[in-house]
């Protein structure tokens, strides 16, 4: 039996050891997205479209995309409810086209192992979902917080549309087909993970996530100034009147 320490869990590598000897996703499996990329590609803004159109059925996903950012050009204005948005708004254009580098990205990797480049960019994406930027280019863009609730439930969605566009193909064989969508419904359920461990409390290790409540962290740290500064004006007081 192996041993795994809750500790190791903390780091990135260690734990994608881990999530990948669980889930067996191996050599062949990151192969497999490697060649689904020339499969996918003819088909990715259908899949786009079908991701897009579903998160913007729901004011409660859509409202993540309402907030304006420095991207935005002057000639667009921003959207002040959802209901708003729609799939040809600039928001949206947007957002596909960050999806789309995402998936790109990843049927473009050779490197899966666990200190690969990709593991950690898809760490950065599960921060970026918090509130916090996660990466340089969004540090003065408005905050973007999404519950882990829906990003469980877009990956579920996301995972279905790549199942239904993959067994689709009538230009490759059932064997094909089996391990390309095995393969990404494994990487799907290591990214659910990564957002996991940005909103759920692993009592094993008593980390706290860093998207548990970035607002709270916020609060609790202007009050810890506020009652430090209170704690030295007190002193400088009782000494004052000492003297």
């Amino acid at each position: 039996m192996q041993h795994i320490s809750p500790s190791s869990l903390t780091s990135l590598a260690p734990r994608l050891t881990y999530t990948s000897s669980f889930l067996h996703f191996t050599e062949s499996d990151g192969a497999a997205i490697h060649a689904s990329g020339p499969l996918i590609a003819p088909l990715l803004q259908v899949v786009l479209d079908a991701i897009y159109t579903n998160l913007l059925r729901f004011d409660i996903t859509a409202k993540a995309f309402v907030p304006a950012t420095s991207a935005d050009p002057a000639t667009t204005p921003a959207p002040s409810v959802p209901q708003d948005l729609n799939l040809e708004h600039g928001h949206i254009r947007r957002q596909m086209h960050f999806l789309q580098g995402y998936l790109l990205k990843i049927v473009k990797t050779e490197d899966w192992s666990p200190t690969s480049p990709l593991w950690t960019y898809m760490d950065k994406i599960a921060i970026a979902h918090t509130g916090l930027p996660g990466f340089q280019h969004r540090a003065k863009q408005p905050e973007l917080r999404v519950e882990y609730m829906h990003l469980g439930l877009l990956l579920g969605y996301v995972e279905d549309v790549v199942v239904g566009a993959v067994m689709g193909m009538d230009a490759i064989d059932l064997a094909t087909k089996t391990s390309v969508v095995r393969a990404w419904n494994k990487l799907l359920w290591i990214q659910n993970d990564l957002f996991a461990r940005k909103y759920v409390v692993d009592r094993d290790t008593g980390e706290t996530p860093v998207g548990l409540d970035v607002k709270s962290q916020d609060g609790n740290l202007k009050n810890f100034a506020i009652a430090f500064l209170s704690i030295l004006f007190g002193i400088f007081l009782a000494r004052l009147y000492r003297w």
